[in-house]
């Protein structure tokens, strides 16, 4: 599954390498989904925040 995620250092939307799903801490304590991977062009760490886990 080829994800797409803002890049801060190529300042771009660029696909993500090795994309896989983790649980972030969110508001109120409620975990949150998101997509964690690096870049394609200049491997940086990559975050894209997803919906509420439920």
């Amino acid at each position: 599954m080829a994800t797409e995620a803002y890049c801060v250092k190529c300042k771009a939307k660029r696909m993500m390498n090795d994309p896989k799903e983790v649980a972030m801490k969110g508001k109120g304590g409620k975990p949150r989904a998101a997509m964690t991977g690096t870049c394609e062009k200049c491997g940086t760490k990559m975050f894209r925040i997803m919906g509420v886990k439920k």
